[in-house]
């Protein structure tokens, strides 16, 4: 596997559980790199698309990896900044 490119994985607008699980087993299972998560197409900005980025930032770190997410919107970001997560995300 190519690990000189990067990860790219997209959450999709309503992540279930099962969507998470699959994801963090992706990261799992990839030899550390850098992982670019899409996450432009999030239906809304609630504290569920919040757990999902958190999941998925200790999903990359267990992994090894170094993640960043892309694509946030700006209901999402305030959130976030609102939550004081903005700097442990990365966005």
């Amino acid at each position: 596997m190519d690990t000189s490119q990067p990860l790219v994985i997209t959450l999709p607008a309503h992540p279930t559980r099962e969507d998470l699980a699959r994801l963090c087993d992706e990261l799992a299972a990839a030899p550390p790199r850098e992982v670019v998560c899409e996450i432009s197409a999030l239906a809304s900005a609630d504290l569920a698309a919040v757990d999902a980025l958190a999941r998925l930032k200790l999903a990359a770190r267990r992994g090894g990896h170094r993640i960043r997410f892309e694509g946030a919107k700006p209901g999402l970001r305030a959130l976030l900044v609102l939550s004081g997560l903005e700097g442990t995300l990365g966005l």
